[in-house]
């Protein structure tokens, strides 16, 4: 079938029913396991494993690179990849005559539930895409309505590697943080990274220090509450699937849960 992709300004073919299919963004691969179609999946980026066990499928590629030859090897007949810093990547295999459909980055849960809904049209099979998106809001919903009030302010320091940002309004992480009960001290910023602004936070008067980092460069929250002399509760995340707060899989579903654990264990302190 032939469908216009906004991203790529073009029109893409792509089969009605895709049966060999290479995803390089890791929240798409997991959706399409928990959709129950991860037969289909014939390769994945080296990321894609971390949220989906078990996947026993030739990695042909990273977040920003392919392995060319071994691409073409698995002959896909569908290849799914989102903007943001793929969009170069994209293009370059869109103009190479590769079957490729390129999702929109989402900025909130709704546009993560969007993208799953269009995964389930290009796979033929919007029931499993609808009936993953309702169990994914609804979990939503139910936690927020359990937020303890006041909600606790909570700074988040996003480390992607040695580049440090803190979370605005215009993110799903500050839907995470949202629903798992807490107030996102940036959440009326209308971006979603923004430059590390300590004066501003400690203006704002945080009640608890979200931070996530990358295995390639540790970052832990308690050290940098310490070293700034910060005396308020600290949460630490990572990339493994139970804490990883900045996929935008399934299994963000498990971090919400685990987030919103978190917040209920924790004592309120407020800053000095």
């Amino acid at each position: 079938m032939k469908l216009y992709c906004d991203p790529l300004a073009d029109f893409v073919e792509i089969p009605e029913h895709p049966r060999r299919i290479v995803s390089l963004a890791s929240g798409l691969t997991e959706a399409l396991v928990h959709m129950e179609h991860g037969d289909l999946l014939a390769g994945v980026s080296i990321w894609c494993p971390n949220f989906t066990p078990g996947l026993n499928v030739p990695i042909v590629g990273d977040y920003l690179k392919v392995d060319e030859a071994e691409l073409r090897a698995v002959d896909p007949d569908l290849i799914l990849i989102t903007t943001g810093v793929q969009r170069g990547l994209a293009r370059t295999l869109h103009k190479k005559g590769l079957p490729i459909y390129v999702l929109p980055l989402p900025n909130s849960l709704y546009g993560i539930l969007e993208n799953v809904l269009t995964l389930g049209a290009l796979i033929d099979d919007l029931p499993a895409a609808r009936s993953l998106a309702e169990r994914w809001n609804r979990l939503f919903l139910d936690l927020k309505s359990d937020s303890p009030t006041p909600k606790p302010k909570i700074y988040a320091e996003i480390w992607f590697g040695k580049h440090v940002r803190m979370t605005g309004g215009l993110t799903f992480i500050h839907d995470l943080i949202e629903a798992a009960g807490g107030e996102n001290l940036f959440g009326d910023v209308r971006r979603g990274y923004l430059q590390l602004d300590l004066p501003e936070v400690e203006r704002r008067r945080p009640d608890l220090f979200l931070v996530y980092s990358e295995p390639e460069l540790p970052v832990q929250a308690a050290d940098l509450a310490r070293e700034r002399g910060w005396h308020i509760p600290t949460i630490q995340a990572d990339i493994s699937p139970p804490h990883n707060i900045i996929h935008d899989g399934p299994s963000m579903m498990t971090a919400l849960q685990w987030l919103h654990q978190q917040l209920r264990e924790l004592p309120r302190v407020a800053p000095a």
